[in-house]
């Protein structure tokens, strides 16, 4: 894909935000009062949790090579391309959970009814629109982010670079300090 969404961990609060803005999308209004008269009530695809004091989001990562597209027996999920998100057609799948077994983020659920799965989908419909997967748009503190992988990987290298300058230039400054030390005793 050209783009993916990334977690900032420490920017999550916790506030399920995220969670909201999905199910809200997903349902048959996408409006958040008329979607808690909905029956049944629609169902977010992207899920906070938190672990060993660490809050975040968990949604699907629309793998390269997805297993769960491998392992399905109805073609029900399928990555028509490699830039494209792994989709699920609701009307083919026969709920057997096989994709629930393989998915390695454990983000692939049985819907409410049971009839079938739910898996984030990047929000289609927004992305034809040209906009951001609902979850990143409420997020309020920029912890869900949906970049291209090309921004990521140059950011990455900006970073190290930053980190490499920090630690040479405190590298110097301790090799200038050691001379006017070495003199004392402990």
């Amino acid at each position: 894909m050209k783009k993916m969404l990334v977690v900032f961990t420490e920017k999550c609060l916790g506030c399920r935000s995220c969670e909201l803005a999905c199910a809200v999308e997903h349902s048959g209004s996408g409006d958040l009062i008329k979607a808690l008269e909905e029956d049944p009530l629609p169902q977010y695809r992207v899920r906070v949790e938190t672990a060993a004091g660490l809050t975040i989001p968990l949604q699907c990562r629309h793998c390269e090579d997805a297993p769960c597209v491998a392992v399905c027996p109805t073609r029900a999920l399928e990555k028509p391309d490699p830039d494209s998100p792994v989709i699920l057609k609701e009307e083919l799948c026969i709920g057997c959970k096989w994709c629930i077994l393989v998915c390695p983020f454990g983000v692939i659920k049985i819907r409410r009814d049971g009839k079938g799965i739910i898996k984030c989908d990047f929000c289609q419909r927004r992305m034809e629109e040209g906009k951001q997967p609902a979850c990143v748009e409420a997020c309020p503190t920029g912890a869900l982010t949906f970049v291209e992988i090309e921004k990521i990987g140059k950011q990455k290298r900006k970073e190290f670079l930053v980190t490499l300058a920090r630690s040479e230039n405190q590298a110097k400054k301790v090799s200038r300090d050691e001379p006017a030390n070495s003199g004392e005793s402990g």
